[in-house]
């Protein structure tokens, strides 16, 4: 699991609002040699969100090289979708779920392949947490308070936690990467 998330445990601010993101290329760095997935779990709205954005970075040449090459790759990992409402995916490699979450997901870390991953969609992520589905975790510490909005652990039973690294960024961001106990 790759999330950003603020001081007070907020993933998405008020209305999902991540305004309050800060953008910094050195954590983007770390974070990309500390996880090689190969297929990314999302929700609508997040899902939503990427496929707005992402392929239009891959195709614009003023984008920053950096975000040019996380464009391609995310263009080139398989995209799973768990939504009830969405009816048609446009992003390349992308599939469609309707089914039950957790049996897709028990079934793709039995097969093979590099690492999956979910980036923001906590609704996934708190379900996926309290089946013991979720492995590690890379927490984006971001330096802000939201004061409100969606917190990441919302509803998630207790967990322990083993801490495999950290580390701390001019930008005030500290990465932390977990391990479930």
């Amino acid at each position: 699991m790759f999330n950003s998330v603020s001081i007070d445990g907020y993933y998405a601010g008020q209305n999902g609002a991540i305004d309050w993101f800060i953008h910094d290329p050195e954590v983007d760095q770390a974070s990309h040699e500390l996880m090689n997935p190969d297929t990314i779990l999302f929700g609508r709205l997040t899902y939503q969100m990427f496929e707005s954005y992402w392929p239009e970075v891959a195709k614009n040449p003023n984008a920053p090289e950096g975000a040019r090459k996380m464009a391609d790759e995310l263009n080139q990992m398989t995209k799973m979708v768990f939504s009830t409402s969405l009816t048609d995916t446009s992003w390349e490699n992308s599939k469609l779920f309707h089914g039950n979450l957790l049996e897709e997901v028990r079934a793709l870390k039995e097969g093979s392949g590099s690492d999956i991953t979910i980036f923001g969609s906590g609704t996934i992520v708190q379900q996926l947490a309290n089946e013991g589905l979720i492995d590690e975790y890379l927490l984006v510490l971001t330096p802000v308070v939201v004061g409100g909005g969606k917190p990441l652990f919302k509803d998630i039973n207790r967990g322990n936690f083993e801490l495999l690294e950290t580390r701390s960024f001019k930008s005030g961001i500290v990465l932390l990467h977990y391990k479930v106990k």
